[in-house]
């Protein structure tokens, strides 16, 4: 929020402080509750999980210093919402970027992509690509003119939501392009619903992403550490290990009713953010409107399952930070080797790989162990290393969300129910509404001030 949005916003509050509850401490709930508290409010969050953040939250091993994420996770340069709230915390000392090498594997090879090569981030993004071999020359050289159309001329996405990715990029990159770069990632993160997705999403990634990426100095939770001590301070009241078991209208406006380790409690406040999942909101208001309960339903997702291995050696030798197999071949859509951008001293000499994948919720791997999945996919790693032995393998760790991915189809953003519900005082913010953009930390951020915003005007 701006210094002239926080000055209009306590003028206002001076005679309408509201209570304020949110559910959920990922970094859109920490985002609105430190918006909101800084405008006057009383704020309480809940959150089930026993630690804050979200889809970004990590774990650590004993022997590690830093944590990591349960679901890889990195900024752009191009970020600049988490990049401000983070200056804003005194936190940006933690915060570096630097380069890394995005490869594509084929015919048994991994190819640079991105990265890899000598010279300025564009200049050497472009040398990557014309330097591939699975395309002709000539569909490289399209590949790349479109790709910095998309990047630096399309401001308006609008009217490339009325047409799919798959149809956009088959006319205007070449079939080439499409089967080899487009369709791949399309197929990876949506699965049966690739050729269905808008071109506005597939824009976004052109637009929004950086060659260089970021890190927090402790991981991405030693960030929202930072985030939820900030917001303690400014006296908004964190209840973790809180799941909401019922959220009803009371005369003050909600009563939200939450379980415990200290047992269960009530609180009346005058409004409420949701910010999980749009199957959440269905189940803790069942009496929303059918209107915007229809619009809920409406909603698909991806979900995602992540199994993490450290490993004894590196598995990528080339120094490839994300390689994305084909999922035709093999049982994941990305393998990512973390300490392949951040040094292996941190994780206490462990080489960390990630092997995750985007599914529809009824997929097998959720239901499978961590045991059958390590044997699905250790298989196919001695095909990015010859060398590889499942020896190699000290520890892994496993990690599943059913809410991981929105599915944006033609004309999305009419299907997108709007942050403030139809009920007084009861608002939704979730990674649904960060469209056209991809779900990710710095949107998060972006919609946690969008909601608080939303919240401030109801109260005036």
């Amino acid at each position: 929020m701006t210094n002239s949005r926080v000055a209009s916003a306590r003028g206002v509050l001076k005679e309408t402080c509201m209570r304020i509850a949110i559910v959920g401490a990922g970094i859109a709930g920490l985002t609105a509750a430190h918006e909101l508290a800084g405008a006057g409010h009383r704020v309480t969050i809940y959150e089930a999980a026993a630690q804050a953040g979200g889809l970004a939250s990590g774990f650590r091993d004993t022997n590690w210093d830093w944590s990591i994420e349960r679901f890889y996770h990195h900024l752009f340069t191009t970020d600049a919402d988490i990049i401000r709230l983070v200056d804003t915390i005194g936190f940006r000392d933690k915060l570096f970027f630097q380069g890394q090498i995005t490869s594509q594997w084929w015919h048994g090879k991994a190819y640079p992509i991105s990265g890899g090569f000598p010279g300025p981030d564009a200049i050497a993004a472009a040398l990557a690509v014309l330097n591939v071999p699975f395309m002709p020359f000539l569909d490289r050289v399209r590949f790349g003119m479109v790709s910095a159309y998309l990047k630096f001329a399309v401001r308006d996405w609008h009217a490339l939501e009325r047409t799919t990715a798959a149809a956009w990029t088959r006319c205007w990159m070449g079939q080439a392009a499409y089967s080899s770069l487009v369709a791949p990632l399309l197929d990876g993160k949506f699965g049966p619903y690739a050729e269905q997705v808008n071109m506005a999403w597939l824009w976004a990634r052109f637009k929004a992403r950086s060659f260089k990426l970021g890190y927090f100095v402790g991981g991405f939770q030693a960030f929202v550490d930072a985030l939820l001590a900030h917001v303690r301070k400014q006296g908004v009241s964190v209840h973790l290990n809180a799941p909401i078991t019922a959220l009803t209208r009371s005369e003050a406006g909600w009563r939200i009713t939450a379980s415990g380790e200290h047992g269960a409690g009530t609180e009346d406040v005058d409004a409420v953010i949701v910010t999980g999942s749009p199957g959440l909101l269905s189940t803790l208001v069942p009496q929303l409107p059918d209107s915007y309960l229809g619009k809920l339903k409406q909603l698909k997702s991806m979900g995602a399952v992540v199994l993490t291995l450290a490993l004894r050696q590196q598995l990528l030798t080339d120094g490839t930070y994300w390689l994305m197999p084909p999922k035709t071949e093999f049982p994941f859509l990305a393998l990512v080797e973390h300490t392949n951008f951040v040094d292996k001293k941190h994780y206490g000499g462990d080489h960390v790989v990630y092997c995750g994948d985007y599914l529809e919720p009824a997929h097998e791997y959720f239901r499978l162990t961590e045991a059958e999945l390590l044997a699905r996919f250790t298989p196919a790693l001695k095909q990015f290393n010859p060398n590889f032995d499942p020896s190699w393998v000290r520890k892994t760790w496993l990690h599943r969300e059913p809410y991981a991915q929105p599915i944006v189809t033609v004309g999305h953003s009419a299907n997108i129910p709007p942050l403030a519900t139809p009920l007084p005082g009861l608002f939704w913010a979730s990674m649904s509404q960060v469209y056209p953009w991809d779900r990710g930390t710095n949107f998060a951020v972006e919609l946690g001030r969008r909601v608080a915003d939303e919240v401030m005007r109801d109260a005036s």
